[in-house]
């Protein structure tokens, strides 16, 4: 089986990075950097016309978002459950990844760093990125809320947990004190950064496991 993965280092990416590592098939990774341009090259283009990272190649099919790969890569290791361990816990993590990547990324974080996908006045940016910290805060305080314990769907490791923590340590790179503001996400993502295949994604990504 051929697998690849196109990543840029820090960015939501490193979910699926570590779902890869989680399910132990050999793979390849290309580095394409959200914020050199490289997503914008022809080549990269080609690949996926709407010049967005992550992109899975599996054994041919170019595969695209976030939710999909990772249903793409569970599939690989069904008996690994990282869709969820039963029918209530599937609809969970779908529940949780859509709206990780649709509010918290897509309205938040997004907000911040590309306040031009919402508006081409550049006069108005401020106020996007104001409105996109908000939603930030209120995402973060609904994670708070939500987390009890070591994963974050049923009693085992999913999909979403990855994905958690790179919203996690997202808002250290904006500035939130993540440890003072947020103890049991905090205690969820310090747990997870325990786990061999995050170890193995932040050390090919070159990623301090600090936060």
């Amino acid at each position: 089986m051929s697998i690849t993965l196109w990543l840029s280092p820090g960015s939501c990416s490193l979910a699926p990075h570590i779902l890869l590592h989680e399910v132990g098939f050999p793979f390849d990774i290309v580095v394409t950097s959200t914020w050199d341009g490289s997503v914008a090259a022809a080549e990269f283009t080609r690949i996926n016309p709407k010049q967005r990272v992550p992109v899975l190649r599996l054994d041919g099919e170019i595969i695209t978002e976030l939710p999909a790969i990772a249903t793409a890569i569970s599939n690989l290791v069904p008996h690994h459950k990282l869709m969820g361990a039963t029918p209530i816990d599937t609809v969970r993590v779908y529940e949780w990844m859509n709206w990780l990547s649709g509010t918290v990324q897509g309205q938040g974080f997004a907000g911040i760093w590309r306040p031009q996908r919402f508006s081409d006045d550049p006069e108005v940016f401020d106020s996007i990125a104001a409105k996109a910290r908000k939603t930030i805060t209120e995402s973060f305080e609904m994670i708070e809320g939500k987390l009890d314990g070591p994963y974050s769907t049923g009693n085992a490791f999913t999909a979403v947990d990855p994905f958690l923590l790179v919203f996690y340590r997202w808002g250290y790179r904006i500035g939130v004190d993540m440890a003072a503001l947020y103890p049991r996400f905090t205690a969820f993502a310090l747990g997870l950064m325990q786990r061999p295949s995050v170890v193995a994604a932040f050390e090919a990504e070159q990623i301090h496991l600090d936060h």
